[in-house]
């Protein structure tokens, strides 16, 4: 885990995590390489999951600190978190079943203006950056394959499905690093196969991959480190 990578993205030190007498997460040092794909591996009850909500501010570490492109966010709030350009997806997916699948997309744009209590008064002042958001989450959704469903409600989508969602969700608020928490699980094994060519393409278009995983052939394929 101590590893010294040649240009990390994050940095996190002696974090802690603890319920009651069961210490959840003690990590004495990790970091995620930048532009690469990172795989946390290890047994079921190993802690990865709770360490993936404690630096990305959706639960509070008893101690430690991390730092992401070399800015202090120890202790920060989910949304600030996401702000900064580290984004992650769930091993339950989170999409919005009684919202169409393109208004789940474009909840994730950041920084809209229509979102604030007086512009959103004034539909001309939104109407051309609404415009904008839009087209990019059609594209995305042409890339993850679900355009078909643009406009049926996301509880209709099959689990496979939702966690692409997710991950195109994910892409639209442009981030650094792409937390995916076991990505594949109960997926069929060719959806899951198109899920694992995602995370490639991520890669190759420049951003910060770290994903959690049981299936050691997909870690094998895809990963530049593993922890």
């Amino acid at each position: 885990t101590g590893v010294a990578k040649p240009d990390p993205i994050m940095v996190a030190d002696s974090v802690t995590r603890r319920f009651g007498g069961l210490t959840a997460v003690r990590v004495e040092h990790f970091e995620i390489q930048r532009e690469a794909i990172t795989a946390l591996i290890g047994p079921n009850g190993a802690g990865k999951t709770t360490f993936f909500n404690v630096i990305t501010g959706f639960d509070k570490a008893n101690a430690g600190h991390w730092t992401f492109d070399d800015q202090d966010i120890t202790g920060l709030s989910g949304y600030k978190v996401a702000q900064r350009g580290m984004v992650r997806t769930f091993q339950l997916t989170k999409a919005l079943s009684r919202l169409k699948v393109i208004e789940n997309m474009k909840l994730g744009a950041t920084n809209q203006s229509g979102e604030h209590f007086l512009s959103a008064l004034v539909r001309p002042r939104w109407r051309h950056q609404e415009q904008a958001i839009e087209e990019k989450a059609d594209e995305l959704l042409e890339r993850f394959k679900l355009t078909h469903m643009r406009d049926e409600f996301a509880g209709a989508l099959s689990g496979g499905q939702r966690k692409l969602l997710e991950m195109a969700r994910a892409l639209m608020s442009d981030p650094k690093l792409i937390m995916l928490d076991e990505p594949m699980a109960g997926v069929n094994p060719a959806l899951a196969q198109t899920i694992v060519a995602h995370v490639k393409t991520l890669a190759d278009d420049g951003l910060t991959v770290l994903f959690v995983e049981h299936d050691m052939d997909v870690v094998r394929t895809i990963s530049d480190w593993v922890v």
